[in-house]
């Protein structure tokens, strides 16, 4: 009997071990760096209607999000001390695909229960990070301190390599994300594709009529600041929005306030070891841009490799200029009336590029990237789509470092403790920015100069769970004015689990 319990239990050990190793190696989905999810485990094909609902498939996701802001020197003016929280997840469905066809939903929650973890409804606008827990829009407008959204509601048609998706959706390029680091992903309506038909290369475009930031509840126009009332805190707020392209200041100039997103992108690997990347974005009338990247990999040995990459963008005037002015604060709009040029050498154009570099050694579980960009003395560069124009290169968490004339450096090291099995599932980042801004466009709206500490902290828990703690530290110069605007601590808590 005593033998027969033994083995019963040597099983069910065996089994459980079995599961638990099954589920290390492919979990239904796993998260990214960025946490971003990927899918492992997709419906399977269904013979009809019936079967593509049974056979579909559900994807869930708890998360929370726990922020803290500490100025360096608080004026309760421009900015205050700031704390937020937010509890939430997700539910996707996921129809299994019939004769190519199939579909996805998508519903996303956030709340902040507590009130003494969030800020009060007077003070929302002083909230930075911990802004995506919430809506401000909705708080100021209903006191609602929770989001409830549709955010994927997709159907996809899938033939030979090609896949094309019309609704709700995420669309990555260089430009666009979803960038799910908070709470709520940043969205998109509209019809899209990738091709994979030609070998080694993916093709892929987009025409999208509206977004959905990861603080609001609604879709709204890709482009406009502000709505139709003059309220900030609905359409396009995003931090890099340009507030001179603003919905009074399209209607002033006989414009329709009501824009488009267009991208086409290209993807090869033809040439070992090279990676070309190309990607056209426009708003049509307003500004385009162009951003050719290459990135060669040298097998150096010994298990290193180094790659050095180059990206350049530039961007086009197509009107916008005109209208908001060369700088994102919208100080050189056309309902401004500036004294100087402020800084910028053409206040009516959005003409202006950027290139940056990088070098990226790697070895089993390091990495170390070295990056510089250097923004042209014309226009700022407009991206408010959650894609960062310096991103990869030299952007640290929360800065917009694309302004006019700025030139950054950075150094980053990446090490995984478990692929290099010192302890399991725990990866460590740490970077450091120097920016360098122009001081005569502090009146435009442009930071001090400032050295950015970020570091990210990630343990996975389990296979589904995983924390994350973030840091950084800005020491900025006083502006020209004699105060210091810009220095800050920040700290952010993160928890994510899937099932």
């Amino acid at each position: 009997m005593k033998l027969k319990k033994l083995s019963l239990v040597a099983a069910l050990v065996c089994t459980l071990a079995a599961s638990i190793s099954a589920d290390e190696v492919l979990p239904k989905r796993t998260l990214q760096g960025n946490m971003d999810e990927v899918y492992n485990t997709l419906p399977s094909s269904a013979n009809n209607i019936g079967e593509a609902f049974t056979n579909g498939m559900f994807y869930g996701r708890l998360r929370t999000n726990i922020f803290r802001y500490d100025w360096e020197a608080p004026n309760n003016a421009t900015n205050a001390d700031n704390k937020a929280f937010g509890l939430g997840g997700s539910l996707i469905y996921k129809t299994a695909p019939l004769s190519g066809l199939s579909a996805t939903a998508g519903f996303y929650y956030s709340s902040s229960p507590f009130d003494s973890l969030r800020e009060e409804n007077a003070d929302i606008g002083f909230v930075k990070s911990g802004k995506d827990t919430f809506s401000r829009y909705d708080v100021s407008t209903g006191g609602d301190w929770y989001m409830a959204v549709l955010a994927q509601a997709y159907l996809q048609y899938d033939i030979s390599k090609t896949s094309f998706k019309f609704g709700r959706q995420f669309f990555e390029s260089a430009l666009t994300a979803s960038n799910d680091t908070k709470m709520i992903p940043n969205a998109f309506e509209g019809l899209s594709f990738e091709s994979k038909e030609i070998p080694k290369t993916t093709l892929k475009g987009a025409y999208l009529t509206a977004q959905k930031l990861r603080d609001h509840t609604s879709f709204h126009d890709v482009l406009t600041f502000k709505d139709s009332s003059g309220n900030s805190w609905n359409n396009n707020d995003d931090s890099g929005v340009h507030k001179g392209l603003s919905y009074a200041n399209f209607r002033a100039a006989g414009e329709d306030p009501e824009h488009e997103l267009i991208i086409a992108a290209i993807n090869n690997k033809s040439i070992e070891n090279l990676e070309f990347d190309a990607t056209y974005t426009t708003v049509p009338n307003v500004v385009s841009s162009v951003i050719g990247e290459v990135n060669y990999k040298v097998n150096l040995g010994d298990g290193f490799s180094l790659t050095p990459g180059f990206r350049y963008m530039r961007q086009i005037d197509d009107g916008g200029g005109v209208i908001g002015g060369a700088s994102l604060s919208g100080n050189l709009a056309r309902d401004k009336h500036p004294t100087t040029l402020l800084g910028y050498k053409d206040r009516y154009s959005l003409d202006g590029s950027a290139w940056m570099a990088r070098l990226v050694l790697t070895k089993g579980a390091l990495k170390v990237l070295a990056g510089y960009s250097d923004v042209a003395d014309e226009a700022d560069l407009v991206a408010p789509w959650r894609g960062f124009p310096t991103g990869g290169y030299t952007r640290a968490m929360a800065q917009t470092n694309w302004i006019a004339n700025t030139k950054s450096t950075m150094g980053e090291v990446t090490y995984d403790f478990g692929k290099a099995q010192i302890l399991k599932g725990f990866k460590a980042m740490g970077r450091y920015v120097i920016q360098n801004f122009d001081e005569s466009k502090q009146a435009a709206g442009a930071q001090a100069d400032m050295s950015v500490i970020h570091i990210d902290l990630v343990q996975q828990l389990t296979p589904q769970l995983d924390a994350r703690v973030r840091f950084a530290s800005v020491d900025a110069d006083n502006r020209t004015s004699g105060t210091d605007k810009d220095s800050y601590k920040e700290y952010r808590f993160e928890l994510n689990y899937l099932f």
